[in-house]
């Protein structure tokens, strides 16, 4: 058996012990709202395209397609955070609970609009769909003092005590912060637990997590550098991160140029893209990534095996149109093709 089969072998190990996973996620949970229109003619009004309104979809987006990917792969997730007391998020219970995910962690807050991002797509009737706008309707993010972030540590706590990891989804809307994790966290409830983070914009505010996935923009971002093609100051800049963070594990995506992956007192590995590099849609690929890499870390596995599966399902969920999931099968039938094609 060839070194790429006996990977394959352990990697397939791990992607079914999921199903004996546990996640609780802390996140700021997002609508995706999905217009389509049909390309009628220009209006006489402004240089401006006339759709014909063919169809409407909303699809749990942000930390909520976080909840929906570790639910594809058949971990039990146990998600925490806050929508409106609004159409969009009787949209995302809905769409978790058909999932059979539980949703007790989730709290309906009245006159607190559910974060939606409304993305509109023209085309015509037999051609792709490309998105011409996005309009976002944010809700002001919950304060340090909020009422309800009791609830949400709470809930976390009681969850965090029953799973193998916390991941935690920050969009900066106040539902998933340092702040949180800290109070979370002071209880003992996930010592000696992975804690992977997603953040956005304040990454170097986690100092404690286990784990993050930033995309290198984001990397850049938090260090004031520029990357570029400079694999150098890639391997400085995870290497700083890792330091500053305290983290065990890092893993940096690099779109069409792969990841690379970091482990204390290890060298990084470098991880090409798996699939095309034409991608259709790259829309919540990052909560592809970071749940399948909680998953495989929830389930044992190391840092390097678990980017390994983390790459195979983000090459899969940019072959799809908007915002998506990847199955426990698609990963499984990802790495059949890996083992076979390599």
């Amino acid at each position: 058996m060839n070194k790429h089969l006996k990977d394959a072998e352990r990697w397939k190990k791990i992607v079914r012990s999921f199903a004996e996973v546990s996640v609780t996620v802390l996140a700021d949970l997002v609508a995706d709202e999905f217009i389509f229109g049909e390309i009628a003619r220009v209006s006489r009004e402004a240089p401006v395209l006339i759709l014909k309104h063919r169809e409407r979809t909303v699809v749990p987006g942000g930390g909520a397609n976080a909840v929906m990917n570790l639910a594809s792969l058949g971990v039990n997730v146990l998600p925490v955070g806050v929508v409106g007391d609004d159409e969009p998020g009787t949209l995302l219970l809905e769409a978790m609970r058909e999932k059979r995910i539980s949703v007790a962690g989730i709290h309906r807050l009245k006159k607190h609009p559910t974060t939606t991002k409304t993305r509109i797509l023209a085309g015509m009737s037999h051609n792709s769909r490309q998105q011409v706008v996005r309009v976002d309707r944010e809700a002001e993010p919950l304060g340090e003092m909020h009422p309800e972030l009791l609830n949400l540590i709470n809930a976390a706590r009681e969850y965090a005590t029953a799973s193998d990891g916390m991941l935690v989804s920050d969009y900066g809307y106040g539902a998933a912060t340092p702040r949180l994790l800290t109070f979370v966290k002071s209880n003992g409830c996930l010592e000696n637990k992975p804690i992977t983070v997603d953040s956005r914009y304040r990454i170097l505010d986690y100092e404690g997590a286990t784990a993050a996935t930033p995309n290198e923009p984001e990397v850049e971002e938090a260090l004031g550098i520029k990357i570029g093609n400079d694999d150098q100051k890639l391997i400085e800049a995870g290497e700083e991160l890792m330091e500053e963070l305290k983290l065990e594990s890092l893993v940096i995506t690099r779109g069409r140029d792969g990841m690379v992956a970091f482990e204390r007192d290890a060298k990084p590995v470098m991880i090409p893209i798996y699939g095309s590099d034409q991608v259709v849609d790259v829309t919540g690929a990052g909560d592809t990534v970071i749940a399948t890499y909680t998953a495989a870390l929830g389930a044992g596995a190391d840092t390097v095996d678990a980017a390994r599966l983390a790459n195979f399902a983000g090459g899969v969920v940019v072959m799809k149109r908007g915002t998506a999931t990847v199955s426990n099968k698609e990963l499984l039938a990802a790495i059949d093709q890996y083992a076979t094609t390599t």
